[in-house]
């Protein structure tokens, strides 16, 4: 690998950035050339460190209970008085810097559509230092992704594990890592993303590839630590490792090589400073102080939740071969300051490229049977009717467009929020499926639709688990619903290897009656890629699931691209409606029933 010296962001705390080059993934680096343009006298100082992770497009709320918070613009005023200051100041985001607010719209699905990309054009303004590739910078397609960076990011993109993109070009759109002085300190920033949630094999960019985050912090720190005083690991990776509940988590969830992993590791090739700045996962850290369980094997780890619901302050005193540390959380929230001129100048007129879109009046809702209160729970644990709404509207769009189907799917964890009563506007139809997924259409007989509802059985939040589960966050089982085609009922028996998908029926014929027949079915990107960290891909259930019971691999259905997004297909749909109302029998028609364990013996 070799460094080359690089324009940090104008508006940043850098003094001069050296950015990385190469391949860290093939094997262990030998050497970096260029490494004489570093110094090689040890520095000492303080060195204070904001950090925010996961911010998912909230510059501002544009809807919630928090509509109207400045989330950035209240973190721009935390850095910019410590900038007054005296000491150098690093402002880093985590990644997961895009998807979940309607600015997402302003990148378009296509490079052709791109407007801008309105968290890297702010970051760039507010003196953001560095970023790292989270998974959900990927879900519109990496070359919409590199748009984004060429037009708006104005600092460095890491991933030392991302790599074989067509379009993502390393050394020019992103690097490995970097190494930034400041105020005499030599700072070294390593960046990694999650192997497990990045969407891999998408039809636009079908090479690119994400390595063992773990294997390759071991290729690539060794060689990086001669040239720097204090070593941060920025891991889009998430807090724990492998099958680990935290932060967003309902219950367990399949992170893969995470945090600790990485400490571990990492505290086995280095006596310098190191420490991880942490996201993914969404988990609130160290809030009033760096806590004892947050250092792993001597490495601390740190995180500031999501959303921009807070920024992370890292203070360091570093000497040679050690550095005190102090830690805490910033809330930011509507009763915060923020900078009222940064706002104006900056976040408003990016804003207002989609005020019309974001306040157009889509329906409006007469019911409560559509709201999030009535969807929380039931989205995990049996008959939905707000999935049973969407599942059938997709079916009756894709009808009106000439595009034929027999049934459609979705997992309830693709539901955020709910259709409450009152005027329903773009801003709120966002924030109820936030996630960037376009419809596919796959092809499965009657053998392959009951093995994926036997596999969904074993799935579902049992009772003796809903009590004890938080529905409100994100149970990582991929727990599926359909449309009104099927019908069955699930038994779930003494325990989740025991449960089972019975009488199922398809339009009112059993379905081992139509054993030759072929099935078009409508899923969502997320779900024909494999459903990754909810495990549509043959590996064992998570979320929590005992047993080891191996998942239903939908990416071996042969499917098809239809290029419509399922958001915007629903959405129209209810413009179409206009009124939303409850049907004559409501919206839970009984297309599944679960029969508990306690009533198995009982009449079916």
């Amino acid at each position: 690998m070799r460094l080359v010296e690089s324009q940090p962001n104008r508006n940043g705390g850098i003094d001069r950035l050296f950015m990385l080059q190469g391949d860290a993934v093939s094997g262990p680096v030998a050497a970096i050339e260029g490494a004489e343009l570093v110094p090689d006298v040890p520095g000492e100082g303080r060195l204070r460190i904001f950090h925010f992770n996961d911010l998912h497009n909230h510059l501002t709320e544009l809807s919630g209970e928090a509509k109207g918070t400045p989330r950035f613009s209240g973190m721009v005023r935390h850095v910019r008085a410590a900038r007054a200051g005296n000491d150098p100041v690093l402002f880093l985001s985590i990644g997961d810097d895009h998807t979940g607010s309607m600015l997402d719209e302003l990148m378009g699905w296509s490079p052709d559509a791109f407007q801008l990309d309105a968290s890297y054009r702010a970051y760039s303004e507010g003196g953001v230092d560095a970023s790292v590739l989270g998974n959900h910078e990927f879900d519109r397609g990496s070359a919409v992704l590199a748009k984004g960076i060429r037009q708006d990011a104005n600092f460095p993109i890491l991933s030392a594990n991302l790599h074989s993109s067509a379009h993502l070009l390393p050394g020019q759109d992103y690097a490995p890592a970097a190494i930034a002085l400041m105020g005499g300190l030599r700072v070294g920033l390593l960046g990694l993303t999650t192997a497990v949630e990045t969407r891999v094999g998408q039809e636009n960019d079908p090479t690119l590839a994400v390595a063992s985050p773990v294997q390759t912090l071991q290729n690539l720190l060794p060689a990086m630590v001669p040239l720097v005083d204090v070593m941060l690991i920025l891991s889009h990776c998430g807090y724990g490792n492998g099958a680990h509940r935290s932060g967003k988590a309902a219950g367990v969830r399949d992170i893969g090589e995470a945090d600790f992993a990485l400490a571990r590791v990492a505290a086995g090739l280095t006596d310098k400073p190191l420490m991880i700045l942490g996201a993914h996962t969404h988990t609130k850290l160290n809030e009033q102080g760096l806590e004892p369980s947050n250092i792993i094997d001597g490495i601390p780890v740190f995180q500031a939740e999501c959303n921009g619901r807070y920024l992370g302050e890292i203070n360091l005193d570093i000497k040679p071969g050690k550095a005190v540390t102090s830690a805490c959380l910033h809330k930011i929230g509507p009763e915060g300051d923020f900078d009222t001129e940064f706002e104006a100048a900056h976040i408003a007129p990016i804003i207002a490229r989609i005020e019309q879109a974001l306040t157009r009046k889509i329906a409006h809702i007469h019911t409560q049977a559509l709201s999030h209160k009535s969807a929380q729970q039931a989205r995990y644990c049996g008959e939905s009717a707000l999935a049973n709404f969407i599942c059938d509207a997709i079916c009756e769009r894709l009808d009106l467009r000439g595009i034929p189907v027999d049934l459609a799917l979705m997992n309830g964890a693709t539901l955020q929020a709910g259709l409450e009563p009152g005027v329903l506007n773009a801003g709120d139809w966002f924030h109820v499926m936030p996630y960037a997924d376009e419809v596919f259409v796959a092809e499965m007989d009657a053998a392959q639709i009951a093995a994926m509802l036997a596999s969904n059985a074993k799935r579902i939040l049992r009772a003796e688990e809903i009590a004890t589960t938080d529905c409100s966050g994100f149970l990582a089982r991929g727990f599926l619903h359909c449309s009104h085609h099927i019908r069955y009922r699930i038994e779930t028996h003494e325990n989740a290897g025991m449960a089972r998908a019975l009488g199922i029926e398809y339009l009112g014929q059993p379905l081992a009656d139509l054993q030759q027949r072929r099935f078009k079915v409508v899923m969502s990107t997320y779900l024909a890629l494999g459903g990754f960290g909810e495990r549509w891909n043959g590996r064992p259930i998570c979320g929590g699931v005992p047993g080891d019971l191996a998942g239903y691999d939908l990416r071996a259905l042969p499917s098809q691209n239809t290029g419509l997004v399922y958001r915007d297909e629903i959405g129209q749909y209810l413009r179409d409606l206009g009124d939303v109302g409850d049907p004559p029998g409501g919206y839970l028609d009984g297309r599944l029933k679960v029969i508990s364990k306690e009533f198995e013996h009982g009449p079916h």
